[in-house]
């Protein structure tokens, strides 16, 4: 029996005896060898890839845990501290286990920019609502199907965009959020775990950047991929493009 897992614009998927199965893709192969570098590399916080069943859908391990699924304002613990140092340790230790993770020849993408030495194939989505925790705190990242190439700094600006969180206010608002005066604080606590070495200055200028590359992956896959289109379509290429201008008063503080 199908247990169905909440979330997502892909319209979630399923735990079928122990096992997270989901509607594959083009580029699923180039996932699953990113997630078997990820298990050859002994990381944690990610599934590991389980192949492809009789009825075309991928499988990959299920990650014990609480999610945010569709509830809304968000859990607590997505706006806590600890939270947000586990988050900024997990991504530090996922760009060591990366780091040397070239694609295969030919690999495709959902998203992401076209590889090139030098860049990482990141998660794209490491946000709260992809994120497991339990009573020890960050079990890891979920759905994976939007991972590709990227520059690991723009990587470091989406996460951190993601849990500071600096957000459009309205948006983050309804998850939940609103001491938005702590924010750059929050930033610099999350730099600071990862272990960042420019400013705070240079990473708002990143965030930007990365929201104007999002916006033009966006709209360049909802050409012909229909989860682009339902995003686009509930208005999430308006919230980035509001936070896009926000990003200025926070340079200003």
């Amino acid at each position: 029996m199908d247990e169905r897992l909440e979330g997502g614009f892909d319209g979630g998927a399923s735990l079928v005896g122990g096992v997270v199965r989901r509607t594959a893709g083009a580029w699923t192969p180039a996932v699953h060898a990113l997630l078997a570098h990820l298990e050859a590399a002994g990381f944690a916080g990610a599934p590991r890839a389980l192949g492809v069943d009789a009825d075309g859908r991928e499988m990959v391990t299920f990650l014990a845990g609480d999610t945010v699924g569709n509830e809304r304002p968000w859990p607590a613990w997505t706006h806590s501290s600890p939270a947000l140092v586990d988050v900024a340790r997990w991504l530090r230790s996922y760009h060591t286990a990366v780091a040397d993770f070239v694609p295969p020849e030919g690999a495709c993408w959902r998203e992401g920019e076209t590889w090139q030495p030098g860049m990482i194939v990141a998660h794209n989505d490491a946000a709260p609502y992809n994120a497991v925790w339990n009573e020890t705190g960050l079990v890891g990242f979920v759905d994976w199907d939007m991972a590709g190439p990227v520059r690991p700094e723009l990587d470091v600006a989406w996460v951190a965009f993601s849990w500071t969180p600096l957000h459009a206010a309205h948006v983050v608002a309804a998850e939940g959020f609103t001491d938005l005066e702590s924010r750059l604080l929050r930033l610099e606590l999350f730099l600071g775990e990862y272990g960042w070495q420019g400013t705070t200055g240079d990473i708002l200028d990143l965030i930007g950047e990365r929201l104007t590359l999002q916006l033009t992956l966006m709209t360049e896959a909802a050409a012909s991929d229909p989860t682009y289109q339902r995003m686009l379509a509930a208005g999430r290429d308006q919230d980035l493009r509001v936070a896009l201008s926000q990003l200025d008063a926070l340079r200003r503080v």
